[in-house]
């Protein structure tokens, strides 16, 4: 039962974490609506998203010390409610400060609660085919684009922004809590008298020593720097797109074909890591994605824009995935909460940068053209931060405890 209930775990993880991020990210689709409903400035309803990265970031560390500690299934829920309150309290607000904390901190804090939390158990399931499995769950987030996004902007059009998020919020209870309850701790942690996976040559395990250690480093430098820089191209695209001339509703679209070329780039990225090593696949991905940022300069077509959206939305959804590969390779089971949580709030911390800095930008320049100038920029720099990760550990199967 052990061989195909992993096969569950993936599932729940990947409804899970398509229906928290998307719910989080259709604030992408309310900017426009909102600041013309409310009067509110951009960069203050940006600046939400990214109190959201900050909480999300800081709670994650939390919420997987958490599963560590008492298992999964009790984070994802507290998660689930969470992630629904918030979403409904926001939709009554009306100021920007109430909207700011209600949906910054409140969707930010159970948005912890999943990422991390279910690809850290994701990885405590699977010695073979690790990187397809994480890949599978992060691919979630990758139909988010594809399904929440444009049920936000159908809402949000037939009523309006706080119709949509009160709909979105109630929506997030039923689907959630229920797959909330299909998680649970891997069979090799659950059971003490169980088989536990035997650390290779170069495995960490105690989360002080990880903490110190050059892979840890190295790791959350990466990630902070990748999230940095692919956010606020991210968040701010369709306002960029509709600029640029594209219809508010083709711009939705474009953000889908990122999500669909996410989903491919998950699956491809994450096969090809269980391949040839996530490291050599993560520094590759990185690559691709800063020069897909510098390229949103000189699109102005829908065509263009759909082009470039299939290869950004690869690169920078299929490298996601490979920091929670390579974090279980360095850390091992055991302490993979706690390590992989701190180092997603690094990366949660730099996805703060970006919709902020993007409203900024916007508001000082006029023009989004300093955004992605300076996105590439910290996009290249996590290229030369990956290129110091450690060789990774021998992986080895496992092996029954001695009695």
């Amino acid at each position: 039962m052990n061989d195909s209930y992993r096969w569950v775990i993936v599932g729940a993880g990947a409804l899970m974490t398509c229906v928290a991020i998307g719910a989080m990210f259709s604030l992408a689709v309310y900017l426009t609506p909102l600041a013309a409903a409310t009067g509110w400035s951009r960069a203050g309803i940006s600046s939400a998203m990214s109190i959201d990265f900050m909480a999300m970031g800081i709670a994650g560390f939390g919420w997987g010390a958490a599963s560590d500690r008492w298992g999964p299934r009790l984070v994802v829920l507290s998660g689930a409610v969470l992630l629904g309150l918030g979403q409904v309290l926001a939709s009554q607000a009306h100021s920007l400060i109430a909207f700011q904390l209600t949906y910054g901190i409140l969707v930010g804090t159970a948005g912890g609660a999943f990422f991390a939390p279910l690809m850290a158990t994701v990885t405590t399931w699977f010695e073979k085919n690790r990187a397809l499995a994480v890949s599978l769950v992060s691919a979630g987030m990758g139909v988010a684009p594809m399904t929440i996004s444009p049920f936000a902007r159908w809402l949000t059009s037939a009523y309006d922004w706080r119709t949509a998020m009160l709909i979105i919020g109630i929506a997030a209870w039923c689907l959630l809590i229920p797959a909330a309850l299909l998680v649970r701790r891997a069979p090799v942690l659950a059971h003490s008298g169980g088989a536990v996976p035997q650390p290779g040559a170069g495995v960490i395990t105690s989360v002080s020593q990880a903490f110190r250690s050059p892979q840890f480093i190295v790791l959350a430098l990466t990630f902070f720097a990748c999230c940095c820089a692919h956010s606020g191209p991210i968040f701010h695209m369709q306002s960029y797109a509709i600029i640029c001339g594209v219809s508010p509703l083709a711009a939705v679209s474009i953000y889908s074909v990122e999500g669909l070329s996410g989903l491919g780039g998950r699956l491809l990225l994450g096969v090809l890591g269980d391949r040839f090593g996530a490291k050599r696949v993560l520094v590759g991905g990185l690559v691709v994605q800063a020069l897909c940022i510098g390229t949103y300069l000189y699109v102005r077509r829908l065509e263009d824009f759909y082009a470039l959206a299939v290869v950004f939305g690869t690169a920078y959804g299929g490298v996601m995935p490979l920091y929670a590969v390579l974090a279980r390779d360095y850390f091992g089971p055991r302490i993979i909460g706690t390590v992989f949580g701190a180092a997603t709030m690094m990366s949660s911390l730099g996805m703060a940068i970006g919709p902020l800095a993007g409203g900024w930008i916007f508001d000082t320049f006029h023009a989004y053209t300093w955004l992605y100038i300076s996105a590439m920029s910290v996009g290249f720099g996590a290229v030369a931060i990956a290129l110091f990760f450690p060789p990774q550990p021998s992986r080895v199967a496992l092996q029954p405890r001695p009695a």
